[in-house]
């Protein structure tokens, strides 16, 4: 009784602080495209301040501050900016924007502001509130990776086995089987908790995502948080900070976290229009400084926590490589900040293997740590046969290759069509990892014995 009347006490008292003790007020003075410029006391204003405009009919219009020129204040809006009005007043608030969550989050649906879109009633609110631009935890104090984590998924744990607090990357063209993948991993995988953005997507697919990929067992475990691609570049972008925030939430619990952000590359082009609205010179593709400030200390806010906590965040970040070139630079800057990449590769969806996982593209940096040595020769010989046949590949196809002519040669075609239902799964199936080991050394065993 007494915990609970203190916890409602203290979040009243975190409410009153977080208010402004005075009311400082700006005016709209030029609206370009969708850039705000704001007359009045900047010294009021700071990078990252909220502001709040009254439109007729409507709710308040929100914005943030992304610069300042000339003594005016550049802001951008959440939402459209009709029925806003030349020379309407424009009231400051906060820097710091909070979110209160709770265990009672789990299950429902959000969008970037923390509000439910689920049509299931308010969220209720927690005691604590988290800050949606935390910093990163300093390098000395952060805890180790754990031990392997099992996804579930076969391809996966047994040639990119990922490790509890690991962050990797899943590259793939559109259309390859991002959304599949991620729906078995937030299903599957051995974890507490799972906090799932789904940013810039198309707005037919969120239902189907949630009621047809993830499903009622998925979704009982999970946040999902909505920006769809209509929506501001700003609320795209929150969405990616509201996702981190709710894992770090969760983390600072001693839970373990699987963190899957479906696009990064989305984030980016948000952050790429925030910048270019502000006059920041485009470099390549477009791509403005910031957005290459800012993909750092998005991801680097998982991982595992400080080392006096249990929990750890596991994060799993698709990257939409653009005409499958997977060199782009959203792309190239994300692999060198990962620790790890899945390459899913259009050839492979377009033979009906799912999920088309490009094995020898693909990679785990924790993994030499974290697998057992009995089953190294095993994952080398099979890597070594597959990268075999992938060079002899056009050869075999078109017939020019003779059986028994090379040794090596005929164990890889062997192996190719013994792998090929292992590497296949479907969205409803699970496997462990002893289970997944276990088959691939009877595929060894009867591919030498053939």
């Amino acid at each position: 009784m007494f915990s609970a009347v203190k916890n409602k006490l203290d979040a009243l008292t975190g409410d009153i602080a977080s208010e402004p003790c005075v009311s400082i007020f700006g005016r709209l003075v030029t609206v370009r495209g969708m850039l705000l410029e704001i007359a009045g006391p900047v010294y009021g204003m700071k990078v990252g301040s909220r502001l709040t405009i009254p439109v007729e009919g409507q709710e308040p219009l929100d914005c943030e501050v992304i610069g300042f020129r000339d003594n005016l204040a550049l802001c951008l809006p959440f939402r459209s900016l009709e029925g806003v009005r030349m020379g309407s007043w424009a009231r400051i608030g906060a820097t710091a924007i909070f979110v209160r969550p709770s265990a009672g989050w789990l299950g429902r649906v959000v969008n970037a502001m923390g509000a439910p879109v689920d049509g299931k009633g308010p969220l209720p609110l927690g005691s604590d509130f988290c800050n949606l631009r935390n910093r990163p935890p300093p390098a000395h104090q952060r805890g180790r990776v754990g031990g392997p984590l099992d996804l579930g998924v076969r391809v996966l744990n047994t040639f990119v086995t990922c490790c509890r607090g690991q962050r990797m990357g899943i590259f793939s063209g559109s259309g390859v089987g991002k959304s599949v993948l991620l729906s078995m991993l937030a299903r599957n995988t051995d974890c507490d908790v799972s906090i799932i953005a789904l940013i810039g997507e198309r707005g037919r697919e969120v239902q189907e995502f949630i009621k047809d990929d993830l499903g009622e067992e998925g979704l009982r475990r999970s946040i999902v948080v909505v920006a769809t691609s209509d929506e501001a570049a700003l609320m795209r972008r929150q969405a990616a900070y509201l996702t981190l925030t709710l894992s770090e939430y969760f983390r600072d619990q001693g839970k373990d976290v699987l963190c899957l952000i479906d696009s990064l590359t989305r984030f980016a082009m948000a952050q790429r229009e925030i910048g270019l609205s502000v006059g920041e010179p485009p470099t390549t593709k477009g791509y403005t400084p910031t957005v290459f400030s800012e993909l750092p200390q998005l991801l680097e806010r998982a991982g595992p926590g400080v080392c006096t906590e249990a929990g750890s965040i596991t994060g799993l970040f698709t990257i939409l490589v653009e005409g499958d070139d997977h060199n782009e630079p959203i792309a190239d800057a994300a692999r060198g900040i990962l620790d790890g990449h899945i390459v899913m590769e259009r050839a492979i969806a377009e033979r009906g293997r799912y999920p088309a996982v490009n094995v020898l593209r693909s990679l785990s940096r924790m993994m030499p740590g974290c697998v057992d040595e009995q089953w190294w020769d095993l994952l080398r010989d099979v890597r070594r046969l597959m990268a075999g046949f992938s060079d002899m590949e056009d050869l075999i196809r078109v017939g020019a290759y003779r059986k028994g002519s090379d040794p090596t040669v005929d164990l890889s075609i062997r192996l190719n069509d013994l792998i090929e239902p292992f590497l296949n799964q479907k969205k409803n199936e699970t496997t462990t990892f002893s289970a997944g080991y276990k088959w691939l050394t009877e595929i060894m065993l009867e591919c030498r014995g053939g």
